[in-house]
């Protein structure tokens, strides 16, 4: 079990990789649904797919510090990612439709989502996707 100094650290190494990650994929979500008007969970669905590469190598290399080249790994993250993305597609759903259409109600259902995701993608990649054996 990790020392609570080492969990800090892990989880604001988390908090930065994840406001890179979410810089990225968010800028390609509101290019797409407010600046070209493409539906939201495609704007969404593409942003997230430009920042899967990114966050497994920021998860991977800076966040967990995890070695193993294996594609057992890659493929967890994977999972994790899909599973994540379906929480967060759900809850955008349910913000777009609570909210109604427009500019500010299609941004902030894209933070509730990101929310969402962001929170089940650390207990699973740390327990998980990236565990060591002590």
């Amino acid at each position: 079990m990790a020392s609570a100094g080492g969990l800090i650290g892990l989880i604001s190494r988390y908090g930065l990789a994840g406001v890179v990650n979410t810089a990225v994929g968010y800028a390609v979500i509101a290019g797409l649904d407010v600046g070209l008007h493409v539906p939201p969970h495609l704007a969404n669905a593409t942003g997230y797919l430009v920042g899967l590469g990114v966050g497994f190598v920021l998860n991977r290399k800076f966040v967990f510090h995890y070695h193993s080249r294996g594609r057992a790994t890659a493929l967890r993250y994977g999972l994790v990612f899909l599973a994540a993305f379906a929480l967060n597609q759900l809850v955008l759903h349910m913000v777009v439709t609570l909210l109604g259409p427009g500019r500010l109600q299609h941004l902030c259902a894209q933070l509730c989502g990101m929310a969402v995701y962001t929170l089940a993608m650390f207990p699973a990649c740390r327990f998980w996707v990236f565990r060591t054996q002590d």
